[in-house]
């Protein structure tokens, strides 16, 4: 009986993660992505899915590393083969697993990359200054982001029944498409009401030039229906400029993290910033526990009596 193919393969692993993990389309290109280049170091190798043996794997890892990349993204890439050759042994494709006893590669303490207030007051107020329905899209996106947190992916797919009545909370479908209530600001609430009475300028029209629909809250003329990531990246970047931040230090994912880290130095705690992010697991939240640390040192600094009497 001939062997599967390795692109089979992959392929039969990305569909055991669509339908049983709920993984996103982004999601299962990243790990497309890592897979090919796993394979592909195979191939370099004489060796393949079914044959490989844990000094393939040592090898191709080690090959990471002599290519420079960071040690975070070795991390992401082993991470993608340990979970492949476990689903191909425990769907019969092989009886063992190779990557069992490869040892990730060790990260330092990377913390989050976040804007100070007054930058985000930056940002915004650059952003309210922009004239036009462009205007409106830009300052209501921002908002949206800096106010809930979201994924840049779960803000350019938020469809437009989440937001089409002066929502107070916002549903958000995060990974696995589990769905989370955020909270809305009164200035977001604000930007997303004039944002929506022009909406309907971003939809494109009908072959027979007659207004279109979308599901989408914001909506473009592109393949996805949706305004992309890319997009909204390259936005941000522009408005950094603008407002005389290096634009190199701000991006959607800076704007969470920025969510993230202002919410717990006023008092947040954890596990609510937790359930606003939409993190599986409180370890990956405790990225930010050094805002926690720092806000720790305040208070004991302000209120413990030893710290009062040397400041006296």
């Amino acid at each position: 009986m001939a062997q599967p193919l390795n692109s089979n393969l992959v392929a039969a692993f990305l569909e055991m993660m669509a339908a049983e993990r709920g993984a996103s389309i982004h999601t299962l290109d990243a790990y497309r992505r890592d897979l090919e280049d796993y394979v592909a170091s195979l191939k370099t190798q004489k060796s393949d899915l079914i044959g490989a043996q844990d000094i393939h794997v040592r090898k191709y890892m080690a090959s990471l590393g002599d290519a420079g990349l960071a040690p975070r993204t070795q991390a992401r890439r082993l991470s993608a083969v340990r979970q492949l050759h476990k689903f191909l042994y425990a769907d019969g494709y092989r009886n063992d697993d190779p990557s069992a006893h490869i040892d990730s590669p060790r990260q330092g303490n990377i913390l989050p990359k976040f804007l100070t207030i007054d930058e985000i007051d930056r940002l915004i107020v650059t952003a309210t200054n922009h004239d036009g329905i462009k205007g409106k899209r830009l300052l209501a996106m921002v908002e949206l982001m800096y106010a809930t947190g979201m994924r840049v992916s779960e803000l350019v797919e938020l469809p437009f029944a989440a937001a089409a009545r002066d929502p107070q909370m916002l549903i958000v479908r995060g990974k696995g498409n589990k769905e989370r209530l955020v909270p809305l600001s009164d200035p977001a609430r604000d930007a997303l009401r004039d944002y929506l009475e022009v909406r309907a300028s971003f939809i494109p029209v009908t072959k027979a030039n007659q207004p279109g629909q979308s599901p989408y809250l914001f909506p473009s003329r592109g393949k996805s229906g949706h305004l992309t990531r890319q997009m909204f990246l390259n936005m941000v970047k522009d408005l950094a400029a603008e407002a005389g931040i290096a634009p190199s230090r701000v991006s959607p994912h800076v704007l969470r993290h920025s969510f993230a880290s202002h919410l717990l130095a006023n008092g947040a705690d954890l596990r609510s910033l937790q359930q606003m992010l939409g993190h599986s697991d409180i370890s990956t939240t405790q990225i930010y526990t050094h805002v926690l640390e720092s806000r720790l040192r305040g208070l004991v600094q302000e209120h413990h009596p030893l710290a009062q009497l040397q400041r006296g």
